[in-house]
């Protein structure tokens, strides 16, 4: 193993330490969140988000690490976007989860997993055929926020944090 899959290791084991702390590897609160009744995974994967947008822009300010975004393509985000919620209502289970639940012990996540691995198999075999209909409906290119907006990330950074802290307190009032 050389370093870098070594570090994945460790970074694996402790987000899926902290998704079983977190409660969120649960069915009852994957159906909850799905139902809109339950925030403890939005809640989770927001603070996920306001930690690592920090940690990622200063590491890239830092000149530590490069990034690279991904293209803005509406006909991917539009068609993954519906598959990855038809899987999850389904299954019960989003992709870190089902592999968290499975570490649980709870063997009936293997299916989601499978199903997961099976979708992306067929996707690979079908690429040619997505890439000239629904890859090429619209292609904004790697676009972020900030850029969109035509501001630094540090002025985007604290007016989402503000946001999403507003939101959890919404929640907490809602007892969501």
């Amino acid at each position: 193993m050389n370093q870098a899959q070594v570090i994945g290791l460790i970074t694996g084991l402790l987000f899926g330490f902290l998704l079983q702390k977190g409660r969120v590897l649960r069915f009852e609160k994957q159906i909850g969140a799905l139902r809109l009744k339950d925030m403890t995974i939005l809640k989770f994967m927001l603070s996920a988000i306001l930690v690592g947008m920090v940690g990622i822009y200063l590491l890239n300010d830092l000149g530590i690490i490069t990034l690279s975004h991904k293209p803005m393509n509406l006909g991917a985000v539009l068609i993954g976007g519906v598959l990855f919620a038809l899987g999850w209502s389904v299954a019960g289970y989003c992709p870190g989860t089902s592999v968290g639940a499975v570490g649980e012990g709870r063997w009936h996540a293997v299916f989601a997993i499978a199903g997961m691995l099976l979708g992306a198999s067929v996707y690979a075999q079908l690429y040619p055929f997505f890439d000239s209909t629904v890859l090429a409906w619209k292609d904004f290119g790697p676009i972020g926020l900030p850029e969109t907006l035509g501001v630094s990330h540090w002025v985007v950074i604290p007016i989402f944090w503000a946001g999403v802290l507003g939101l959890f307190a919404f929640f907490e009032k809602k007892g969501l």
